[in-house]
């Protein structure tokens, strides 16, 4: 039998992009909604908001460029496209509903952009991107939830936009682990290259 991972090394998958000159920050989605298990929660979600208050208050303290990303549908649905009618549940998150507000304890900070969206990828239909550039940003650190769907997603839109893409293993979160393992496993392969906080952290400082 075949070694699935012999497969992956001798075709030449997870070379390291590593960091460079100018790195930002995005936290995906981590809103209340997925705290919450009668909603959009479960699995590890919570102890990924944990760590990555962690990450945020290095990316404050040295002075990257942070962004937050909300799913924001209109109150009438009238914004809400296919991925509403797949998840439902997401047109509750609206621009007051408590459920789309960002968790407390990384409450955006003055300076800190606040990215609005309608599908996964914080890039898609979104200036991300064009504010990344103007700040100069080589670099995406992505940590959010869900590992599976938005931070995926957001992800391959990073390199799709040529920035070296960095996740944070610690920092994202699934309502499964299955799905959340695969898709780390898939994404260190293919798109960014995986440490943990504490790993990027110190070779940020190393740098």
């Amino acid at each position: 039998m075949v070694d699935e991972l012999d497969i992956y090394k001798r075709q030449g998958f997870a070379q390291t992009v590593g960091l460079g000159r100018s790195p930002a920050l995005v936290i995906v989605d981590f809103v209340v909604s997925f705290t919450d298990l009668a909603h959009f929660g479960g699995g590890n979600i919570l102890a990924a908001i944990d760590n990555t208050t962690h990450l945020l208050a290095f990316a404050r303290e040295v002075g990257w460029p942070v962004a937050h990303t909300r799913v924001v549908y209109a109150d009438d649905g009238s914004d809400a496209g296919v991925f509403a009618r797949k998840a439902p549940g997401l047109r509750k998150l609206t621009e007051y509903s408590p459920l789309s507000q960002i968790v407390s304890a990384l409450s955006p900070k003055p300076g800190e952009l606040v990215v609005r969206k309608q599908q996964a990828s914080a890039f898609f239909g979104t200036g991300f991107a064009t504010w990344l550039t103007g700040r100069g940003a080589d670099t995406l650190v992505v940590a959010g939830c869900t590992t599976s769907g938005c931070v995926r997603a957001t992800v391959v839109d990073s390199v799709a936009h040529n920035f070296r893409t960095i996740v944070p293993t610690d920092c994202v979160g699934d309502r499964a682990l299955a799905p959340h393992q695969a898709n780390l496993f898939d994404m260190g392969q293919k798109y960014a290259d995986l440490m943990t906080a504490p790993e990027l952290i110190a070779a940020c400082k190393a740098l």
